[in-house]
Formats: C-alpha cells, sequence, structure tokens
C-alpha cells in the first residue's frame, strides 16, 4: 500500500490559530502519511462573482486536494457558538466546483477553544455542513480542546492526557476509515 494522502483543513486563518496547533498535531498522530495543509483564503461566496469570473483557483486547487486525498480532518474553531465564517465560506465555494470531491471521502472533525466546552457546537454545525457531501464522517472519539491556550507546550504537542488519547483514537479510526476505502 502507498503512503496516504492526509488533507488538513483549518478553519481559522491566524497563524498562531491552536486550532492549527491542532491539525498539525493531528496529522503527526495520524502516523506515517503525506500531510498538506488546505489554503482557506477565498474571496466570500458571490453568485454574482461565480458569473463573471467562475470559480476562482484557489477554490479548484482545494477541490482537487480533497478529490486525491485519502482522508480529511478539520480543525473547526467555535466563533461566537458557531461554525467560523472562513470554514462556511470554504465549503460553500467547494459545493460550486465540477465533481464530488467530498463523496465517500473518510473525514474527521475536531475543534479547539477558548471556552471550557471545546466546540461542541462548532463540531455539530460543521457536521451539518457537510452532510449533504456525503463525505464518510468519522463519529469519533470526539477531540473537544477546551481552555486551549494551557494545553499546549513549547512545541506544539498537546499536554493534556484525555484529549491526547481521544486525538489518537480519532485518528486511529481515521486512518482505519482511510484504509478500508482504498482496499474497497
Amino acid at each position: 500500500m502507498s503512503k496516504l494522502m492526509l488533507l488538513g483543513l483549518c478553519g481559522s486563518l491566524r497563524r498562531a490559530s491552536t486550532n492549527r496547533l491542532l491539525l498539525h498535531e493531528a496529522a503527526r498522530r495520524f502516523g506515517d502519511a503525506t500531510f498538506a495543509e488546505g489554503d482557506l483564503r477565498f474571496p466570500l461566496y458571490d453568485g454574482d462573482l461565480e458569473s463573471e469570473e467562475g470559480v476562482p483557483p484557489s477554490v479548484q486547487t482545494l477541490a482537487d486536494q480533497i478529490a486525491r486525498a485519502d482522508a480529511v480532518v478539520v480543525s473547526a474553531p467555535e466563533y461566537n457558538k458557531g461554525i467560523s465564517g472562513v470554514l462556511k465560506n470554504a465549503l460553500d465555494w467547494v459545493s460550486r466546483t465540477e465533481g464530488t470531491p467530498w463523496a465517500d471521502k473518510p473525514v474527521a472533525i475536531m475543534s479547539s477553544t477558548a471556552g471550557r466546552a471545546g466546540g461542541e457546537r462548532t463540531q455539530n454545525m460543521t457536521r451539518l455542513c457537510l452532510v449533504p457531501f456525503r463525505p464518510l464522517l468519522v463519529p469519533g472519539p470526539e477531540v473537544l480542546v477546551g481552555a486551549t491556550f494551557n494545553q499546549w507546550d513549547e512545541d506544539g504537542r498537546l499536554t493534556n492526557e484525555i484529549n491526547a488519547k481521544a486525538l489518537d483514537g480519532l485518528m486511529a479510526n481515521l486512518r482505519r476509515a482511510a484504509e478500508a476505502s482504498i482496499s474497497a
């Protein structure tokens, strides 16, 4: 079996986002794989823009990355009790591309938030937003990193044992789903 391709999507654009730390920690814990992080810096979805200029090349690049990936991991921040505009906008734009890049794609969702709940609402909303695209959503274990600024060491590694164990489980389940999808 060739090396798996894991694509990561971070719903925060901030370089120092703890969701980006979580994304890279997930990639390390996923194991041997080629990892790429998708770029979600797109213009706001606008049907007039699409009609006049077509789908932006950066959106098509992301759709192609999703289609080529063996698995996708999404790190979703919770903004004002919901999904980030960046992530929702990316999902809206990718839905306008040709083909069905998400169909049957193993996808894991996780979140890191400053609040103590760790992003339950954003995970639920992200799942609802992905369902129409028919991915294979990995149900868990849930990774909800709350009080996120206290959860990382100086090397960007997750220090909370409970969260680390949940992340290990989620990445093991995502890997199994990707391997099963390839061999099917």
